[in-house]
């Protein structure tokens, strides 16, 4: 009897075919395929962390892989050295105090976390409320979940803060969880106490977690610090805040991150991840420690450097005729797109055109249309180039 020669499809879990798409996968291959062609192509669309990581972090990594200890399986919720050196920080940068023990979970990136929090918390059918334009892997961690998100407008009018009276009364009963993420990537809006102050009553009143997204909070400007979630009288009751490494310390590859406050959802996050890992290296996880606990200047320097270049870009918008509002952090500016361009064809235009990688606003939600994302990742020459590329295309009312 002949063999069959049909080849059988391996079929996906239903969870892997409800995940969203990757927007930006599509914008970095058509970035790699100008390269391609020797194209000199300025990428202003990409959110990774140009400089080093700072030279007495990696030199405490190099000392401490040496060490056999932590050849061996790390405790399985990671060192307590660790999590005593985030907890001070939190105390001398925002006069947060946190229990080390209960109120603190390392995370591999914060990135793992914003996705864990939602399988944590909600059930099929729950309702998550999400802000748009925001950051896509709020969404990943919800479709895993197979929750359903309830989106959050972030308008210019509102200084990209979601108007929480705005929310359908019978949604907020019904939302179990809460996204937000300021400084803001992408619109690089700022948060004050005040509206940190609404939100831990809102969370009240509605039975809701709060996800404070910190990931930017090193990055203010002028002269303004950012303000943490957890300096909110009562946040801890509501909520968690996510800290990462990877832009305070240009340290995005190695992977350090923390879940911060809500003690009965910080040992959530534990258990979930009981099941997934066994924690850090401790070899990181001693020159995260440093990285904490040392100098900070770095800090401060980086910081200054993006508002330089900031000051740079925002220079260069203005002598081409391209208005829009300066970030108050974050290292990210939000622009509006010339009238007749949709997102994603001025992005186009512009990489086709002008040799620039911008990323589509839409690419973060529908309320992103009509914006691009730039990054404030390059020297302040390679910024000033990539905006004057664009002015010789004429398309702002003031090019030359």
């Amino acid at each position: 009897m002949e063999a069959s020669t049909k080849q059988k499809r391996i079929q996906p879990a239903a969870r892997l075919e409800g995940l969203p798409t990757q927007f930006f996968a599509k914008l970095v291959a058509k970035a790699n395929a100008q390269i391609a062609k020797g194209k000199d192509i300025i990428n202003l669309g990409q959110g990774n962390p140009d400089q080093p990581t700072p030279p007495h972090i990696v030199s405490k990594l190099q000392e401490a892989a040496a060490n056999p200890l932590y050849h061996k399986y790390p405790p399985f919720s990671g060192y307590a050295f660790l999590k005593e050196a985030v907890a001070k920080r939190y105390k001398e940068d925002y006069g947060v105090e946190l229990d080390p023990q209960t109120e603190v979970a390392i995370l591999f990136g914060g990135k793992t976390g914003l996705v864990e929090i939602s399988q944590c918390l909600l059930n099929p059918g729950d309702i998550c409320l999400v802000p748009d334009p925001g950051y896509p892997d709020y969404w990943s961690g919800v479709a895993l979940a197979g929750a359903e998100m309830s989106f959050m407008p972030l308008l210019e009018r509102n200084g990209y803060l979601p108007d929480l009276s705005a929310i359908d009364p019978e949604i907020a009963k019904k939302a179990r969880l809460m996204f937000m993420n300021y400084p803001n990537n992408p619109t690089g809006a700022v948060a004050d106490a005040a509206f940190y102050a609404d939100v831990v009553k809102f969370a009240e009143a509605n039975d809701i977690v709060i996800a404070s997204d910190f990931a930017y909070g090193a990055i203010g400007f002028d002269g303004v610090k950012p303000v943490s979630f957890l300096q909110t009288p009562g946040a801890k009751e509501v909520g968690v805040e996510f800290y990462t490494l990877s832009k305070t310390y240009n340290m995005a590859g190695w992977r350090v991150g923390f879940a911060l406050g809500n003690a009965d959802v910080v040992s959530m996050i534990n258990l979930i991840q009981d099941h997934y890992y066994c924690s850090l290296f401790g070899g990181i996880q001693e020159a995260a420690a440093l990285a904490l606990t040392g100098p900070q200047d770095c800090v401060a320097e980086l910081a200054a450097r993006y508002e330089k270049r900031r000051e740079a870009l925002y220079g260069a918008l203005d002598r081409i005729g391209w208005k829009a509002e300066r970030p108050g952090g974050s290292f990210f500016c939000w622009l509006p797109v010339p009238e007749g361009y949709t997102s994603e064809s001025f992005a186009d235009k512009v990489l086709l055109e002008a040799d620039v990688v911008v990323a589509p606003g839409v690419g973060f939600g529908e309320h992103g249309e009509g914006y691009v994302r730039l990054g404030l990742l390059s020297d302040e020459a390679r910024l000033v180039e990539a905006i004057e590329r664009i002015g010789k295309l004429n398309l702002f009312a003031n090019s030359r």
